[in-house]
């Protein structure tokens, strides 16, 4: 048996999870945009701290990237919330299921259709 459906009470939970989720996202982007700033050649800092510092820069911007990806699933998640499709899977359209929401509220698939896309499968 699978998930049920989401009562009106956990969407607003989870809706509220939305937007404080999505709040503390916006401020961590703006903290973080120094650190995605390109590395002078000309600040003479030593070849291994240029080198060290070129890392971090690397992944402060793959960082970015991910909170701006997760961003977007939030902003996806709200828009359904808005039109009553939050908690359907956007590839079988079964229930998500409630736990699963409670981990990751913006997630857009159920696990087996989550499983399958990660394993690379196809329905």
């Amino acid at each position: 048996m699978g998930p049920e459906e989401l009562t009106d009470g956990q969407i607003d939970e989870l809706r509220l999870r939305l937007l404080a989720l999505r709040a503390e996202l916006e401020a961590q982007q703006a903290q973080a945009a120094d650190s995605t700033k390109v590395v002078a050649p000309d600040v003479a800092i030593g070849r291994l701290t240029r080198l060290d510092a070129m890392q971090q820069q690397g992944m402060a911007i793959e960082e970015r990237r991910r909170r701006e990806v997760r961003l977007q699933q939030i902003t996806g998640a709200l828009a359904a919330v808005e039109s009553a499709d939050y908690g359907f899977c956007r590839r079988c359209q079964e229930p998500i299921g409630y736990k699963r929401l409670t981990a990751k509220p913006e997630s857009p698939f159920c696990m087996p259709c989550t499983d399958g896309l990660e394993r690379g499968l196809t329905a």
